[in-house]
């Protein structure tokens, strides 16, 4: 049956000529899966409260004076993502009549999600201010890195039939969608269908649409010709990063202060395409001695983004072993510069009636702000065996906010207002763990958790979890290395390359178009080379 949770149209439905921008893409650029070295992800990048290690200052700023030494590390990491895909049953008793079966597909990435240096300087004083700090960390905040593939049969629904029905119900005219000016005026995607002649006028109608795939008959229905096999694919790559400067201070070995100047670089990456191919083109005559046989969509996006942010973070070591952290980082203000585009084709048995199209290339430009995040931390510390940690973070999604100083300032401001609909308060529990057996040895292990911004209910829905394991090696010198391995469960997506489009007299769904579920996991193996001087 149809799931209540939110389904994703996929092929981006209609994008006009100077706008791509969507809630979605807000909460796509705004959240952060902290990345970092390989101890902070193995102890669940619960930092709040600790310090001495690069990848925590990303966490909270502070950390950089609790170190009494300087450091330079660096963290290669390897990352595989696998999708798994199959359609879901739109109806009581199970049976699928569509993408029946179950792929699966992966992706493997290299990249390198720390590394920095961190200078510590000793005032010599006994008392107040004893050591400050200065450093430079690059660390990664998310990445995406995704390939999903789907396939199977139908007899029912086609992506043109579906097509041609939204063409239909809103009146456009084979005319305009022909014309010189259609790419300004008309959903590029429409436009394109029209033009690679997937979609087309039929029996004098100017604007009555039928779909390559489907056939007229004598009563006036329009139905799909026969079986058909589909393929949908999507492969999305890219990164956030920060760029932090760095500042803290040691004061009395009781207050740890510092802040954080950070640059945000978003670089994001997508490709989607729907395959549609005749199992027997005999079966899809459109006119005298024309065989329809077969159709590719595609639609590709890529964005990229520099923003500036500041964070200030403090921890207070009360005594006893328990540490008690707390950062707040102020809304992050980017530029964004985006591109998209639409193409599509369709093959004949006969190559002459082959066609193709593909929109110009979209271009925009505009300022996102990301919002205000704050975390809090509690950690407890066993002398030199080990140390136990907690985190929790909270962020208010609905201050997500697009704005330009162009003419389209009307078109932001209904999405900001989608926004304020749609999106609320996320959570974000962090835990970690550390013990060191050997002074040279420790082992460590992290868990953690988020919810999802989505108004549901107070607390949102779970959106990922994900848990860690690793060791750490400290040579008697200044050398260190540290390995982490960090499985994420990513929550469930349901996707629609296109919308349900056959209904009865009374409006009911009679055909119901593919509903497709993607089970997602995330694996990463990082290692960090270190050196403390």
């Amino acid at each position: 049956m149809r799931k209540t949770a939110i389904i994703i149209f996929a092929l981006a439905a209609g994008v006009f000529s100077s706008h791509a921008q969507t809630a979605y893409d807000a909460f796509l650029f705004s959240e952060n899966n902290y990345e970092g070295t390989a101890r902070s992800v193995a102890m669940g990048n619960a930092f709040t409260a600790l310090g001495g290690d690069l990848g925590g200052i990303s966490i909270n700023p502070a950390g950089s004076a609790v170190a009494d030494y300087s450091q330079f590390s660096i963290t290669p990491s390897l990352s595989l993502s696998s999708s798994t895909t199959q359609g879901v049953s739109p109806y009581a008793d199970g049976s699928l009549p569509y993408f029946e079966r179950q792929m699966k597909s992966n992706m493997t990435r290299f990249n390198i999600p720390d590394f920095g240096l961190s200078i510590n300087w000793d005032t010599g004083r006994k008392a107040g201010l004893k050591n400050m700090s200065f450093g430079f960390v690059v660390n990664m905040t998310n990445s995406w890195n995704e390939d999903v593939y789907a396939n199977g049969h139908n007899e029912t629904t086609s992506f043109m039939g579906a097509m041609a029905a939204d063409a239909t119900a809103n009146g456009y005219l084979g005319s305009e969608l022909g014309g010189e000016y259609a790419y300004d005026y008309f959903p590029w995607k429409t436009v394109v269908g029209y033009n690679s002649y997937m979609i087309d006028t039929f029996g004098g109608y100017p604007d009555e649409f039928v779909g390559a795939s489907e056939l007229i008959f004598n009563n006036g229905d329009i139905a799909l010709g026969g079986a058909i096999e589909q393929t949908y694919g999507r492969r999305t790559t890219g990164s956030k990063y920060e760029y932090i400067f760095n500042a803290g201070a040691n004061i009395s070995d009781f207050v740890y202060i510092g802040a954080n100047l950070g640059i945000t670089s978003i670089d994001y990456s997508s490709t989607e395409y729907f395959k549609e191919e005749a199992l027997d083109p005999a079966n899809f005559e459109n006119a005298q001695d024309i065989y329809w046989q077969s159709m590719k969509y595609n639609y590709s996006y890529n964005a990229s983004g520099t923003g500036y942010f500041a964070k200030l973070g403090v921890i207070v070591t009360p005594g006893a072993g328990l540490r008690i952290g707390a950062a707040v980082t102020t809304p992050v203000v980017n530029t964004i510069e985006e591109t998209w585009q639409h193409s599509g084709s369709t093959s004949y048995t006969s190559a002459q009636y082959d066609a193709y199209a593909t929109s110009p290339e979209g271009i925009g430009s505009y300022t996102f702000t990301a919002p205000f995040r704050a975390n809090f931390g509690l950690a407890y510390t066993f002398g030199q065996y080990g140390v136990i940690s907690a985190d929790y973070e909270i962020c208010d999604y609905s201050q997500m906010r697009f704005s330009t100083t162009t003419s389209d300032r009307d078109y932001f401001e209904s999405v900001n207002a989608d926004i304020r609909e749609r999106y609320g308060t996320s959570h974000m529990l962090r835990a970690g763990l550390e013990v060191k057996p050997l002074s040279c040895l420790a082992v460590r292990a992290g868990y953690g958790l988020t919810t999802s911004p989505e108004k549901f209910d107070s607390w949102g829905t779970l959106l990922a979890q994900n848990a860690s394991l690793g060791l750490g090696y400290s040579s008697p010198g200044s050398f260190f290395a540290d390995l982490a391995v960090k499985r994420s469960f990513l929550n469930d997506e349901y996707f629609m390359p296109y919308d349900d489009y056959i209904y009865d007299n009374q409006g009911n769904i009679t055909e119901y178009s593919p509903e497709i579920l993607n089970r997602r996991s995330l694996w990463k193996v990082m290692i960090t080379f270190g050196w403390r001087f």
